[in-house]
């Protein structure tokens, strides 16, 4: 009894831990170059979160790679939700991966999802949707899966994006092991799909018709795409994309277009430092916004609110793995003109990167997702087993 009685305090207690809202102040009226911001971890202890979204007031889903599905409640509560395939494998960089509301959210209820799908040899990137009854998921359709399976463990891509309230854009990586595999149009390795809400194909993607591509792709050549956000006046696709060694890269996305990967890129090989192409640019294929130096292993990414961070409008906010940082990325637009030895005149047409700055480094882990949330606030994700959800104020 006695035995009985103290496991059920030490129980009582790590419920207790989960329960509520840390709110820890990590930082407080920090000044950037334009911003003065607050930093304050809302929840811990969470393990390998992938992404989250906000179903209500103080409210969260959140994603955890190993399989499992968050909902914190409005009193900071967690709930485990079931319901999730049984066909998710989660080995290395797979498991559950995305989530993201139908912007209709409150009218329909459809929540979507990205996970690694197949068995411990082989798995797929797959899109799902369901609504949340309670804490169970209910109505599960799978959308799309991609049309060849890999080896797991590596280059799911897998972020989502809405661009409307019918038309959805899903990232799916180069898979890792054949990464000539993003310049085969007849493969959804390193692409960009565009689908309907449904999963059904829209009849004004670029290449429907075309029996020489898979009529999702909107876009191709990537190597992981895990940070993808839409301009929210022009309504640009802008994007993220892992580079090897070296070779992160800032896009805009546009339809139809070859973005390189793997023979147009500055990229190093892990194993021995030799360069993966034998060309940085080549003709057919779009160059980057800008490449990403020192690395950043680009993650989330999104859009600043304009009404609650105004002196960052139209600023990218970009997180990343291994460099630990959040950066604030100012896109600007052509022509720009340069001169080169003196003489010659080079004009750059198109988007360019004005200016970037850091606003957090080894300040909290490794970045896994960057979300623009509730009350215009950035909401971050930390990649480690004793992850977190900071939330970033004016």
């Amino acid at each position: 009894m006695k035995r009985m009685i103290i496991f059920l305090f030490f129980a009582a207690l790590a419920v207790s831990a989960q329960a509520g809202f840390e709110d820890e102040v990590i930082f407080s009226r920090s000044r950037t170059e334009y911003e003065m911001v607050t930093l304050t971890r809302r929840i811990g202890g969470l393990n390998r979160p992938w992404a989250a979204a906000f179903p209500g007031e103080n409210q969260y889903l959140i994603t955890e790679r190993a399989g499992r599905l968050l909902f914190i409640d409005e009193n900071g509560h967690r709930h485990e939700v079931s319901g999730l395939p049984d066909d998710l494998v989660a080995i290395n960089q797979g498991g559950l991966l995305d989530i993201v509301l139908h912007p209709e959210f409150e009218e329909n209820g459809w929540i979507y999802m990205t996970y690694s799908q197949g068995t411990r040899a082989a798995t797929a990137t797959t899109l799902i949707r369901a609504r949340l009854d309670g804490t169970t998921l209910v109505d599960v359709e799978q959308l799309f899966t991609q049309d060849r399976t890999s080896s797991p463990g590596r280059h799911y891509g897998s972020r989502i994006l809405f661009t409307d309230s019918n038309m959805l854009l899903m990232t799916i990586g180069d898979r890792g092991t054949h990464p000539e595999r993003a310049q085969d149009p007849l493969d959804h390795a390193g692409t960009v799909i565009r689908l309907r809400d449904d999963g059904s194909i829209p009849e004004d993607n670029p290449f429907v018709g075309n029996p020489r591509y898979l009529p999702e792709i909107f876009s191709y050549g990537h190597r992981n795409i895990q940070g993808i956000a839409m301009h929210p006046i022009t309504g640009e696709i802008w994007a993220t994309d892992h580079g090897a060694r070296g070779g992160d890269r800032l896009d805009r996305i546009d339809a139809g277009r070859n973005y390189g990967w793997p023979v147009a890129t500055p990229s190093l090989n892990y194993r021995d430092g030799t360069p993966v192409s034998d060309t940085r640019v080549g003709f057919g294929y779009v160059p980057p916004v800008f490449e990403i130096l020192p690395t950043l292993a680009p993650s989330g990414l999104a859009f600043a609110d304009a009404s609650t961070f105004p002196r960052w409008e139209g600023d990218l906010l970009a997180g990343g793995l291994a460099s630990r940082q959040l950066q604030r990325m100012v896109p600007a637009y052509g022509p720009l003109s340069k001169f080169k030895d003196g003489q010659r005149r080079i004009t750059i047409e198109g988007p360019y990167l004005a200016h970037s700055e850091i606003l957090l480094i080894n300040q909290i882990g490794r970045i896994r997702d960057v979300r623009t949330g509730p009350g215009g606030n950035v909401y971050i994700l930390t990649d480690e087993s004793n992850g977190g959800l900071y939330r970033l104020t004016p």
